[in-house]
């Protein structure tokens, strides 16, 4: 659509009798189309708690996302916000209601889901945003959270999760993929009933990407999560010998 843009506009010229050569180069693009109508989220600067990179279908082509959640004192409610569709908030809950059912699992204590309440947003709320396959992502920044465990910022992943846990196929995955080189993630984890669509995808481009073919959410969170890091060590000074304290004499 772009390119006939542009060969519109040139034809437009010759019809109206003025003499054009065109020879369209990356500068030049914005000169016939305008400024950039879409600009493509990327990678996080670093791994943090509570964040996940998901992968994301649009109309334009594949895009990343990132999924947040928050933990705050409460009764165990789930806020979700972002401008959500109705597929998606079911699938957020569906990442929820496993994590609390298989905490222990997780290494996270039961009482957490007790104490806490959890808030999951996904930015740009004002693009309207729905399907299923965000539901390992918001697993993965819920299980973070929950645990104190970042998420790796170099991971990207896109899935539906049911209760039990299980990884269930999804669309546009050659669309995500490319979101994925595009942002600059070369790792990522897609359902394995979508391994056939990877030969969608360019093989100079297939190449360049690590590809993890998941069934269960264990190997997801497997994946995502890093150790839980270490609090820094606060110097403490030794005790005060008895020669060193106040008012106490030395002897020679």
């Amino acid at each position: 659509r772009e390119i006939g843009a542009i060969c519109r506009k040139v034809a437009t010229k010759l019809a109206q009798g003025k003499p054009v050569r065109v020879r369209v180069t990356p500068r030049q693009v914005e000169k016939f189309l305008g400024p950039v109508k879409f600009l493509p989220e990327t990678q996080l600067r670093d791994h943090q708690v509570g964040v996940a990179t998901g992968l994301a279908w649009t109309p334009v082509g594949g895009d990343i996302l990132h999924v947040e959640a928050l933990a705050l004192p409460g009764k165990g409610e789930l806020r979700l916000t972002g401008h959500l569709g109705e597929v998606m908030k079911e699938s957020a809950q569906a990442a929820a209601s496993y994590l609390r059912a298989n905490a222990a699992t997780f290494g996270i204590p039961p009482e957490f889901f007790e104490n806490h309440s959890f808030h999951v947003h996904v930015p740009a709320g004002a693009i309207p945003k729905d399907g299923p396959s965000a539901g390992i992502t918001v697993l993965a920044a819920l299980a973070s959270v929950a645990s104190g465990r970042p998420v790796r910022r170099d991971l990207a992943m896109t899935g539906e999760i049911t209760l039990r846990g299980q990884i269930l196929p999804v669309g546009g995955i050659k669309e995500k993929l490319l979101a994925a080189l595009r942002a600059g993630i070369f790792e990522v984890c897609i359902p394995k009933e979508n391994q056939r669509d990877l030969t969608e995808l360019p093989p100079p481009l297939r190449r360049k990407l690590t590809v993890h073919l998941v069934e269960e959410a264990g190997e997801v969170l497997k994946l995502a999560l890093l150790p839980r890091p270490e609090a820094p060590q606060v110097p403490v000074a030794a005790p005060a010998t008895e020669a060193s304290q106040p008012g106490a004499e030395s002897t020679p």
